[in-house]
């Protein structure tokens, strides 16, 4: 790996690849999706200023913990042009987060706990299963997995109807 000089103050799309150890084509898919940007050379080469690196280990660590680009994309567009991000701000981003991984976190364990007996939907469980739904009678309360997903059925109002078998 060759280094880059801590006060180099912008970087070659190579540079910033190798340093936050993602590829040339991730970088650039970023940069289309406008979550990271560049500055083009008189011969026509993307240059980034250094600050990039904490905004793509930002997009990665994000990605990691399932936020959507969509997301990572509006939080960034709150920070500062022009300067590196302090901790204030990727504090403030996060905290924005919070209840959202809270939720998926919830929602994780209720199908760690709830799906001990599952075994992979074959389903050699259809007596126990906590996501059969006989005759789809969930299909009135709406679209998706109602059963499963916390932001649709609250832990303690959900109580799973045993199948016509378990009865």
């Amino acid at each position: 790996m060759s280094k880059v000089a801590w006060n180099t103050k912008e970087l070659t799309v190579g540079q910033l690849a190798e340093r936050s150890g993602v590829a040339v084509s991730a970088l650039h898919f970023y940069e289309s999706k406008g979550l990271i940007s560049s500055r083009r050379t008189a011969g026509n080469q993307r240059r980034y200023s250094r600050d990039t690196l904490r905004r793509v280990a930002f997009i990665r660590l994000a990605q990691r913990i399932g936020i959507p680009l969509k997301v990572i994309k509006d939080a960034l567009a709150e920070l500062p042009d022009g300067r590196t991000p302090t901790r204030a701000d990727w504090a403030r981003l996060s905290a924005a987060w919070r209840t959202e991984l809270d939720d998926r976190i919830e929602q994780l364990q209720r199908l760690r706990d709830d799906l001990t007996d599952c075994i992979g939907c074959g389903c050699l469980s259809l007596d126990l299963c906590p996501v059969a739904n006989p005759h789809d009678r969930l299909g009135e309360e709406g679209p998706g997995a109602r059963r499963i997903d916390t932001r649709l059925c609250p832990p303690q109002g959900c109580a799973v109807t045993p199948s016509p078998a378990a009865r």
